[in-house]
């Protein structure tokens, strides 16, 4: 026996959990190709619970992910991803045959980034009713038109990155169907469609929302979150139209380049959070004269920001129970325990 067929014969007398955790750190596509090494191998990779297909780098042919989405047999999928450019080769409809497909293998986590420029793009009904998800990625460069009968009863993380939908409606009907989600993050693109960003989510703890400088300014938000306890806010536009109905439970908030924030219930409630951290500049954003951060113990502020040593005697002034501030610069963070 040579030295790479004793090394074979090494490998597979480990343990298939073992032989799986190799597998998984490979390219899917690698750890397919095993599958010629002997007979045994033939179904280990069937049973990763990890599937990643990316079609950017080269060309991915939809039937093939689909013969291997049919070939797996592991009882659970945690993961499946997805990164495809919308074409000729590869449509639409492929990629509902694909999800649904995934959505009967039990996925736990769908990660999928597609980049379509025709209109609309349908997900299968599967998508909005799958049982197990719990974790959802969309990084799409495409029009969403979701339907109002949404029910993702598992789902608890919702990434929506560079996401349009149809109207304003389609938020309301994908955030309402999802009962027990948790952590909510989105990057706005230049193109929206939704005039308001409706967040009505009781479940809801975490949200980040970024918006880039091509963010269109009519397009504003409504929170109604009464379980938030961390926000953060990202972006210069967007936000002069920004109302918060209930974020009773916040307590820690990160802004960063808001040039303005008009709602007087966020400044209320932001009196009451125990951690802030600021990146901002005092001449483009500005606290009300006489404001308190009543509960306020930990305080960031970044120190690259136009004038921003403004900022921190105003802070200190509205602090009274201030134990420790972090200046953060591009170089160095300094700690002062107060």
């Amino acid at each position: 026996m040579n030295n790479r067929g004793a090394v074979t014969d090494m490998i597979s007398q480990l343990p298939e959990p073992l032989i799986l955790q190799i597998l998984g750190s490979l390219p899917t596509k690698v750890a397919i190709t095993t599958s010629v090494l002997s007979k045994q191998w033939q179904s280990h990779w069937k049973m990763m619970p990890k599937l990643e297909f990316d079609s950017f780098l080269r060309r991915l042919d939809l039937e093939n992910v689909t013969k291997c989405l049919l070939s797996h047999k592991a009882p659970v999928l945690q993961t499946f991803s997805l990164k495809v450019r919308l074409d000729r080769r590869n449509n639409a409809v492929d990629i509902g045959c694909l999800i649904g497909i995934a959505m009967t293998r039990n996925v736990r986590k769908l990660v999928l980034e597609v980049y379509f420029h025709r209109g609309t793009f349908t997900f299968p009904r599967s998508l909005y009713h799958c049982e197990t998800l719990e974790t959802l990625e969309l990084i799409l460069n495409v029009v969403m038109d979701v339907p109002p009968s949404v029910y993702l009863k598992s789902l608890k993380t919702l990434y929506l990155l560079a996401v349009d939908f149809k109207d304003d409606e389609s938020v309301i009907n994908l955030l309402s169907g999802c009962p027990n989600l948790q952590d909510l993050v989105m990057r706005r693109n230049s193109s929206s469609n939704v005039k308001t960003f409706t967040i009505a989510v009781p479940s809801l703890q975490r949200l980040a929302i970024h918006n880039g400088s091509g963010t269109p300014q009519h397009c504003g938000y409504t929170i109604n979150t009464p379980s938030l306890k961390y926000l953060k806010l990202e972006g210069s536009k967007a936000f002069e139209s920004f109302m918060v109905e209930n974020v009773s439970e916040l307590i820690e908030v990160n802004i960063t380049d808001v040039s303005e924030i008009i709602d007087e219930k966020l400044r209320v409630f932001l009196t009451s959070v125990t951690r802030l951290s600021l990146a901002l500049s005092p001449s483009v954003f500005t606290f009300p004269t006489g404001i308190i951060f009543n509960q306020l113990v930990y305080l960031e502020i970044c120190t690259n920001k136009t004038s921003w040593w403004k900022l921190l005697p105003l802070m200190l002034h509205s602090s009274p129970k201030l134990q420790v501030l972090k200046l953060i610069d591009v170089s160095n963070i300094y700690f002062l325990i107060i």
